[in-house]
């Protein structure tokens, strides 16, 4: 039901953010826009005067997730707070999110985040209650002037390259939510990635929804590498830069060579290939050539013999057949990924493939997922036991009870594993580990003496 607040003076905010990196990032800039109009932000939500929570709404339990943290928050608020509902829930339900949270008092396109000013003022303001803020055609912006497209976490920052997608795989509502990809420009990239360098970040993680992908819109072909040699001359004591989310297809010679030559470009890839048997990867609106894929990982092994490898996979994707789930797991036993992400597949409304049958049971999804997670953690505890005596220089990120946690360049932070050590080593550390035990994700060192 709409209604109108009175006249209410809004000081402190409160930003929860909930799924990818992507919006961590749009988190810490919403951030500095706030901060810097004079607004100040607060760590315990229940002293804010405004809660905003960048959403998820990529998969059905990003947005129950999203949905249950928002009504959490409408539930315990006083009468002087408001509740802002912003990111990829926000676009995808748009009117419909306003009956699934009951008293929310606003919601803005992720499309926008740089309007969450707006969006405050508007509440100030004595606005109409809830306030949606879904500029017609609204296209991507993915710079904001002075305000960094960056989230540091300790000695690591994820930096944002791009945004939106321009691809159309059947079972994602990205390209929807976000709209057609936008690049950054190459200087406000460096300008970003040199203040970090300033303040002393070990390692950046380069993110899009599809890295390959840079510079296109920007008439930048193969945009990628191009980047990256200009990027590492110009934070040359950044020690490591890592590269996520890459599109099979897109991996080109130029961005093998330039990971291969360049010692700050980590030999680690996230590359989601999400099948194996091309009838599926067809049906996916994937590319489906499995011997051009096979050759590329094969190439890229030999090039960069240290390489690390992640990828996921969806099962249970409409019409699977036992026989095609089969020949994905050969193809995990063939490859032997160092990483791997397993998810069912969720029919999901305004997707091309929610025109298919959701035609695997939600048992047999579970029992595939379980069946490829024990076979690559076999995978995974046998390369690891192969570290075992060699050496690996680990970014350290903490320590507790004696023992120091980092991680090595086979690690992205988040999602893959760690590296424990004997002792209290300063966070932010890179020091060189000697490997002495090996688990299925993680690895156990000792600090290896100078001399």
């Amino acid at each position: 039901m709409l209604q109108s607040n009175h006249m209410r003076k809004i000081d402190t905010f409160f930003i929860e953010s909930l799924g990818c990196a992507k919006n961590t990032v749009d988190s810490h800039a919403m951030n500095a826009v706030l901060t810097r109009a004079g607004y100040r932000s607060v760590t315990d939500s229940e002293q804010a005067d405004v809660v905003i929570v960048n959403t998820c709404g990529f998969i059905r339990p990003a947005r129950e997730e999203s949905i249950q943290v928002l009504n959490d928050y409408i539930e315990k608020k006083n009468s002087n707070q408001f509740v802002i509902a912003a990111g990829c829930l926000s676009e995808r339900e748009r009117g419909k999110l306003i009956r699934e949270v009951p008293g929310l008092d606003a919601a803005l396109s992720t499309r926008r985040w740089m309007d969450i000013l707006q969006v405050i003022q508007r509440l100030e303001e004595d606005a109409i209650s809830p306030y949606l803020h879904f500029p017609s055609a609204s296209e991507m912006t993915v710079t904001l002037e002075g305000v960094p497209s960056f989230a540091v976490q300790g000695k690591s920052a994820y930096l944002k390259i791009a945004d939106g997608c321009n691809r159309q795989c059947a079972f994602c509502a990205i390209p929807s939510i976000k709209g057609p990809m936008v690049s950054r420009k190459p200087e406000d990239i460096f300008h970003d990635a040199q203040q970090l360098q300033q303040i002393g970040i070990k390692e950046i993680i380069l993110i899009a929804q599809d890295s390959t992908a840079y510079g296109r819109d920007l008439g930048i072909r193969d945009g990628l590498p191009v980047l990256l040699l200009e990027l590492v001359s110009k934070i040359p004591q950044v020690p490591w830069i890592r590269i996520m989310y890459t599109f099979p297809g897109s991996v080109s010679d130029q961005l093998i060579g330039v990971m291969r030559d360049q010692a700050q470009i980590l030999p680690y890839l996230d590359i989601p290939l999400q099948h194996a048997h091309p009838k599926v990867l067809k049906r996916m609106q994937r590319p489906s050539n499995m011997g051009q894929v096979k050759t590329l990982l094969k190439k890229m092994k030999t090039e960069i013999p240290a390489l690390s490898l992640r990828t996921t996979f969806i099962v249970g994707f409409p019409g699977e057949t036992k026989e095609e789930f089969s020949a994905l797991m050969d193809f995990m036993r063939e490859i032997r990924f160092d990483h791997v992400g397993i998810f069912p597949y969720y029919h999901e409304e305004g997707t091309p493939s929610y025109a298919l049958s959701d035609s695997v049971t939600e048992d047999e999804k579970n029992e595939r997922i379980q069946t490829l997670a024990r076979l690559q953690e076999d995978i995974s505890l046998e390369k690891n036991q192969a570290w075992i005596g060699k050496r690996l220089n680990v970014l350290i990120e903490g320590h507790g009870d004696g023992i120091s946690i980092g991680r090595s360049y086979r690690d992205a932070p988040e999602i893959d594993g760690l590296v424990f050590i004997d002792g209290i080593i300063d966070p932010g550390e890179i020091i060189n580990v000697q490997i002495t035990g090996a688990l299925v994700h993680d690895l156990i060192g000792i600090k290896r003496q100078k001399g």
